[in-house]
């Protein structure tokens, strides 16, 4: 009988006998009948269908897994990439390891685009690369290859070199947003020869003397190209109607119409050599602009035509050629992962994971146009 507050007469409460046991390093109070029948019922249950209850051992002490399994879950991604890394780095610990440290990496790089192949070329090439170092055997199966997620910001044309910015996990929705600043080229223009695809590649559809233009009559015009003007993109381009891109409609011989003329920024615009024929110019512009159109544009003011002969791309936001690029050699895990923790000291600010939406293993990477 419990005691009672108000009286005048409290009685104590009169409880059960208990008794005070040791059990898996600790002190328990319990009934004399009930627990034990619960605890014999319950390792019965747990011997029978072979499970060992799981405080009978700290997890400190769990047993460590095999060599051939990548137990930590791979950030950025879900469970299927994780047990398909897994199972394809099937090569020992070494392996497992390495696929384990490629799939953490996260954030952006910058790698060097040599002349010839396109964008896209060069990012199947290292992802191969990657996934063959850590010992992800794709066999010709994309559905495995894009396990890893990467993306590159800003297509070179095939004909162009230099930097190239590469995201990877979640670095790849950094690419439109932090990547949408200033790019630094540098481009060799021709004088008196103009192409169907404005630069070198193209086939010669204009010859006109040059012999009059002076570099003084460079430089002046140069001046009409700096600041916010209005491009015409070339029709050999990256831009899409109906979902095809210009360049894939015009080689198959459809009639194409220009894109309209749309605003475009050059931050500065200076001429580094003249040497006739051609000129060597020095451009920093923002997205979407392309330094082809410029060169074309410059010969149609100079009362000439002109192509482009070679374009470089110095720098894109704060990657440079020089400091920042990895060339092939260099397309390693390890290379990789101190190219990443130096890169991502020179952005501005890392956005706060919490904005990063949870990917999709196979998802596509997003890539910005820019040439």
């Amino acid at each position: 009988m419990p005691s009672c507050k108000h009286g005048s007469h409290s009685q104590a409460a009169v409880l059960p006998a208990t008794r005070r046991v040791t059990w898996f390093g600790g002190t328990r109070q319990r009934p004399p009948l009930i627990f034990p029948v619960c605890l014999h019922s319950w390792l019965s249950y747990s011997i029978f269908y072979e499970r060992t209850p799981s405080f009978f051992f700290d997890q400190k002490d769990e047993p460590e897994p095999g060599p051939n399994y990548v137990s930590q879950r791979l950030p950025g991604e879900g469970g299927r990439a994780r047990s398909m890394a897994g199972r394809e780095a099937g090569g020992g610990g070494v392996a497992a390891r390495a696929a384990q440290k490629l799939f953490s990496l996260s954030g952006l790089f910058a790698v060097y685009k040599p002349k010839g192949p396109t964008s896209a070329a060069v990012l199947n090439l290292l992802k191969e690369k990657l996934l063959a170092e850590a010992g992800v055997q794709t066999n010709g199966n994309k559905r495995k290859s894009q396990v890893l997620k990467i993306g590159h910001g800003g297509t070179l044309d095939s004909a162009a070199t230099g930097v190239l910015v590469v995201g990877i996990g979640k670095g790849t929705k950094l690419l439109k947003t932090i990547l949408a600043g200033s790019k630094k080229y540098t481009a060799i223009g021709l004088l008196g020869k103009a192409t169907d695809t404005l630069d070198a590649t193209g086939k010669v559809t204009e010859e006109k003397p040059y012999d009059q233009v002076t570099k003084r009559d460079l430089e002046n015009v140069l001046q009409k190209f700096t600041g916010d003007i209005m491009q015409v993109p070339p029709l050999y381009s990256a831009l899409k109607k109906d979902g095809e891109r210009l360049s894939t409609l015009v080689k198959r011989g459809e009639a194409v119409e220009a894109k309209p003329a749309r605003p475009v920024r050059v931050y500065s615009l200076s001429l580094q050599q003249f040497q006739p024929p051609l000129f060597t110019l020095d451009v920093e512009c923002g997205g979407g602009f392309y330094v082809r159109s410029l060169v074309s544009d410059i010969g149609k003011e100079l009362s000439t035509c002109a192509s482009m002969q070679e374009l470089t791309r110095t720098k894109h936001g704060p990657f440079t050629l020089e400091e920042h690029a990895l060339h092939e050699d260099k397309w390693t895990i390890d290379e990789i992962a101190r190219s990443l923790e130096h890169c991502m000291s020179l952005l501005p600010g890392e956005p706060s994971h919490k904005k990063f939406k949870t990917e999709h293993p196979e998802e596509t990477a997003v890539s910005c146009e820019d040439k």
